[in-house]
């Protein structure tokens, strides 16, 4: 396994490009999605790059908005 700070930043990235993926595929631009999720559009920027971990809530706000599970994100 990598280093713990470069496996974090790996799993994050990889988390962002699902979401990211995912709300493309359900039609959303970022301020849409900004605007269902009730999360900044910034917050959302930098979630999708791997910059920042999500919250839980947020992450449950996400799966709301795109109708899934949050487990379809963090499987």
């Amino acid at each position: 396994m990598p280093s713990d700070s470069q496996w974090i930043f790996d799993r994050r990235r990889e988390l962002g490009d699902r979401i990211r993926s995912l709300r493309l595929h359900a039609n959303f631009t970022q301020e849409q999605f900004a605007e269902a999720t009730g999360i900044e559009r910034r917050t959302l920027q930098r979630i999708e790059s791997g910059e920042s971990d999500p919250r839980y809530s947020q992450l449950l706000r996400i799966a709301a908005a795109l109708d899934i599970r949050v487990t379809v994100l963090v499987d």
